[in-house]
């Protein structure tokens, strides 16, 4: 069996895996809300070197290659899974081949095994209507199969205490052993009742992240459309969503700094982990373009804490 390092325990059975796990941001989120990582799979390295550097071990890679009898007992698998086509839709019968050759194939196999009390997966809102509903509808009905009552929601991060706007789908499963749907009833987070915004976190006088004046000028506003996003201390607005490919200057969808020899730089680490909803102290070994995609490719750290308290709060209701 695969060994590895586990943190504190909780007064209650809250052990975890994190799949796909990135830099450990929903491992965070599940911490927090005491629970206990038994397991976790990342297959990019330099993912892993951040991973390890906050929670001081290394992720196990590729999980298409672990059999689900070598990852310890758990009782929570949370996992922010890769959306792929599920090109066998309509083609074939049976339980396994709708999702097979997917990654969350991988997810079905391994709850199939170990039969957790509780789950949490997350994706991008897009997955609703991916193939038609398709994807969506085959994801769904393959967790009920699996015997889970299976909640969802498409949650704004903005609306649970950081500066960003974006939108994820979250699906919450609670094993029928638990209880009878009625018992089960999970609800979703209430969004907070103030905003918070970007302003606070913004840092002055950065001299290292400046986007030179020839691409501002032939590229970035060769149309005056209000685009891309500029930001300042005084901005009172939640920015766009970060994505993996921000380091590319995309001027339509990124937010960028009025700040600098040129005028216009770059978000900072500490900006983007204040975007992110990480903390100031969270570790980033790696290069500013990997930092930039990890960012992008992880979670809203404080949303999915709230997911995590609603769960764990429910949990103890039914056990």
């Amino acid at each position: 069996m695969v060994s590895q390092k586990r943190t504190k325990s909780s007064s209650i059975d809250l052990r975890f895996i994190d799949l796909f796990a990135g830099i450990g941001g929903i491992r965070m989120a599940f911490e927090s809300a005491g629970g206990e990582c038994v397991f976790s799979s990342e297959w990019d390295s330099s993912a892993q070197k951040t991973y390890h550097a906050n929670f001081g071990e290394i992720p196990h890679g590729d999980i298409t290659k672990i059999s689900a009898k070598e990852i310890p007992k758990f009782n929570i698998l949370v996992a922010g899974f890769p959306c792929q086509p599920f090109s066998s839709i309509g083609k074939r019968q049976g339980f396994n081949h709708p999702t097979q050759g997917t990654l969350f194939y991988d997810i079905v196999r391994i709850l199939k095994f170990h039969k957790p009390d509780m789950f949490l997966l997350e994706n991008v809102q897009g997955i609703r209507n991916h193939n038609g509903g398709n994807t969506y509808k085959i994801i769904k009905s393959s967790l009920k199969k699996l015997g889970y009552e299976v909640f969802d929601e498409i949650l704004n991060a903005s609306d649970y205490g950081v500066p960003q706007d974006r939108k994820r789908i979250y699906f919450v499963g609670f094993s029928k052993k638990l209880g009878t749907s009625n018992d089960i009833n999970f609800k979703f987070p209430n969004p907070n009742k103030e905003k918070v915004y970007i302003g606070k976190f913004v840092e002055n006088n950065v001299n290292d992240r400046s986007i030179s004046k020839h691409l501002q000028q032939k590229y970035m506003f060769k149309v005056d459309d209000g685009r891309p996003q500029i930001i300042g201390p005084d901005s009172k607005i939640t920015v766009k969503t970060l994505t993996a490919s921000y380091h590319k200057i995309q001027r339509l969808t990124g937010t960028f700094v009025k700040d600098g020899p040129t005028g216009l730089r770059l978000l900072t680490t500490d900006e983007c982990k204040a975007i992110m909803g990480f903390p100031k102290n969270f570790k980033v070994p790696v290069s500013r373009t990997q930092m930039y995609r990890q960012f992008g490719n992880s979670v809203a750290v404080p949303v999915v804490k709230k997911v995590a308290e609603a769960m764990v709060n429910k949990y103890k209701e039914l056990i």
